[in-house]
């Protein structure tokens, strides 16, 4: 009986565990933040959500409404970047002039994502927008199984996160300003602001620590009801 106990509350602790690592992977970007006008070095992270299937495939759609002057891509290992450009119907000022073309779209292909593994796609963009708070990248993260997981939805202030949110990129600072130059200056983000990925990061660990709680009580319990009993 008490091995059954401890069994089953293994399996409960195990599948709490599993939810919350699901529940809390998104294709995020980091950082999240960025200076308008200005430089930086953005990874996609992608996690692989299915326990059955690789993630072969990640295509990534540069926001169209306000475009980005320049991309670079970092290379990844065993995978291959295919690099879309759309010319602008109005053209945009970069460190070298008059921009009138742009990324639209960056396809990673080639390499695999294992069930229970994440991989960062980098890439190196200047001259971002000085005239918008956020920039959001749609992503269609491809399984070998044929599933296509769009992550596209948009978050909505005040609403619950939906199901597949799109990764955001928050502009901060002032366009005209040193720190939202192009020259690279760092913004210093206010340590009591919390990511999204803090907040999933902190729920996962308190749900880690519920569950390693009630396994040491229940053995506990057992070791106590197997102490050997002094007759009377």
């Amino acid at each position: 009986m008490t091995r059954r106990v401890v069994a089953g509350l293994g399996l409960v602790a195990a599948l709490v565990l599993l939810s919350a690592s699901v529940a809390g992977a998104h294709v995020e970007i980091e950082p999240g933040e960025a200076p308008k006008g200005g430089t930086a070095v953005l990874s996609f992270v992608v996690p692989n959500e299915d326990p059955t299937a690789d993630t072969v495939q990640l295509d990534v759609q540069f926001p169209a409404d306000h475009p980005i002057a320049s991309v670079s891509v970092e290379p990844v290992p065993g995978w291959t970047a295919e690099v879309k450009t759309t010319t602008l119907a109005t053209p945009i000022t970069g460190d070298n002039g008059e921009v009138t073309e742009a990324v639209s779209e960056i396809i990673w292909s080639g390499g695999t994502i294992a069930p229970g593994q994440f991989q960062r796609f980098v890439v190196a963009v200047d001259g971002l927008p000085d005239n918008t708070d956020s920039l959001t990248f749609k992503a269609l993260q491809t399984y070998t199984n044929g599933d296509v997981v769009r992550w596209v939805d948009p978050t909505e202030p005040g609403q619950p996160e939906p199901e597949h949110p799109a990764p955001e990129l928050t502009l901060v600072g002032d366009g005209g300003s040193e720190a939202g130059s192009s020259s690279g200056t760092e913004v210093t983000v206010p340590k009591d602001v919390a990511t999204t990925s803090d907040v999933d990061a902190a729920r996962t660990v308190g749900i880690i620590g519920i569950a390693v709680g009630a396994l040491g009580l229940v053995l506990a319990l057992v070791a106590l009801l197997r102490r050997p009993r002094v007759a009377s």
